[in-house]
């Protein structure tokens, strides 16, 4: 019997971040768009909502990717578009992944910014956005940007890569 979670993540492009969730085994559905949080972060910011199979793959291993795959140590001009983010969407959520976050900051030489925010709202982006890369891998922003992140996910985190998908 399949346990289907819900985890919002932001931290880079969505059309990236999407991309990356969609490649991976347990991955049911990626909802790519733009996320609030409340107070300072209440303004929409890009990011994905990502529905696993937590018996698939584990919410640890989601977030080790998320990290691995976006700036999750740099401060930079953009990031009220780009908010390094967990969004979760219940206080178990809260205090698991704030857990997984301290037992992964060793990964890292500098310190994670990542915020563990709750969500409160989601906005798509245009359809002609939603499955980006899958729709246009040969598009130069896909070859710049989405191809050295699955690369990345291929050497680093392969036993959860769909091989059917990254082809």
């Amino acid at each position: 019997m399949e346990s289907l979670h819900k985890i919002g993540l932001g931290g880079g492009c969505h059309w990236c971040t999407e991309a990356v969730f969609q490649s991976l085994k347990g991955v049911h559905k990626v909802e790519q768009g733009f996320v609030a949080s409340e107070k300072e972060n209440s303004s929409f910011s890009e990011a994905v909502i990502v529905h696993f199979d937590n018996s698939k793959i584990s919410l640890k291993d989601l977030i080790a990717i998320h990290l691995h795959t976006h700036k999750s140590t740099s401060e930079h001009s953009m990031r009220s578009k780009y908010r390094s983010a967990i969004y979760i969407f219940s206080e178990k959520d809260e205090t698991l992944t704030t857990k997984i976050l301290s037992d992964l900051e060793d990964d890292f030489e500098r310190k994670l910014i990542t915020q563990v925010l709750p969500f409160k709202a989601f906005k798509p982006s245009d359809e002609m956005f939603q499955n980006y890369y899958y729709s246009n891998k040969q598009k130069p922003f896909c070859e710049t940007y989405i191809n050295p992140k699955l690369k990345l996910l291929l050497d680093r985190f392969s036993k959860h890569v769909d091989s059917k998908k990254l082809v």
